[in-house]
């Protein structure tokens, strides 16, 4: 009977567990999360160090590539702002880029409408010198360095050469007439592209608002003597003394942004003029 019983007996099962194993599978959501976490922030790196690498030209360049409108006009720079492209949505924006051509003045080729080919002909001209002066498909006549200080656009009046002062990166030595070298190094490169062309020039000088009202505010006469000093520059750089068709202090008057107290504010402007029709 106990061997029967025995034969009968039910199996005997044993359970063996494991200690100190690892815990149990909780999904991979959070690797997928954390890899477009990593890939945002070295985007995010490489952005900031390609603004600080370019130049404002450059910046100019990539604004208007990608930008969604036809710009107003040939405009080839930076403005203060970051990314300032213009577009016929953004008139409001001429204001603090420093652009006086409204819209309508200057045709589809860059010239003013009902100049002809004569007009033509000098539009072609003035764009020579905007290339050679900041190197597009070839070498600039400005370092790297320099290059940031420099803005150019075509108007209706001719080709505005803008050299402006940036936070950190004055232009005149103070609250005085006198260039650094920087500026002469600016104003040479100039000199050398206005040798392109035989049009006349105009020089204006521009400088920043003064945060308080003084009784004898210096602005009229700092920038007259800035604008003076920039034309002497400009002779001994090579440009012909006959050819210095205007010279303006603008004082505080036209500023380039919103903010009259910026350093953008305190520039030169250098235009290379167009001439009458016929002349």
């Amino acid at each position: 009977m106990a061997a029967q019983a025995r034969g009968h007996a039910a199996p005997v099962i044993v359970k063996r567990k494991r200690g100190g194993g690892e815990a149990g599978h909780h999904g991979g959501a959070w690797k997928v999360a954390y890899a477009d976490f990593v890939t945002a922030m070295m985007a995010f790196f490489l952005l900031m160090w390609l603004l600080n690498a370019t130049t404002e030209q450059q910046k100019k360049g990539l604004a208007d590539y990608f930008a969604p409108d036809v710009p107003i006009s040939r405009v080839s720079g930076g403005a203060d702002g970051m990314f300032g492209g213009d577009s016929p949505t953004s008139f409001d924006a001429m204001a603090s880029d420093g652009n006086t051509a409204a819209p309508g003045l200057l045709g589809e080729a860059g010239f003013p409408e009902g100049a002809g080919a004569e007009g033509a002909i000098e539009t072609a001209a003035l764009m020579e010198v905007e290339d050679a002066l900041l190197g597009r498909g070839g070498e600039s006549l400005l370092e790297e360095e320099a290059l940031r200080h420099v803005v150019t656009r075509l108007t209706d009046e001719g080709l505005v050469i803008e050299i402006f002062a940036l936070p950190g990166a004055p232009l005149w030595d103070g609250d005085t007439a006198e260039p650094l070298p920087v500026t002469l190094a600016l104003l040479d490169a100039v000199a050398r592209a206005a040798a392109m062309v035989t049009n006349p020039v105009a020089v204006a000088g521009h400088v920043p608002a003064r945060p308080v009202v003084l009784a004898a505010n210096p602005v009229w006469d700092l920038s007259i003597a800035r604008a003076a000093r920039a034309r002497v520059a400009l002779e001994v750089a090579g440009l012909p003394p006959a050819r210095m068709a205007r010279l303006t202090g603008r004082a505080d008057r036209a500023p380039a942004v919103a903010d009259p107290l910026a350093p953008r504010n305190d520039r030169l402007e250098v235009t290379l003029l167009r001439r009458p029709p016929g002349r």
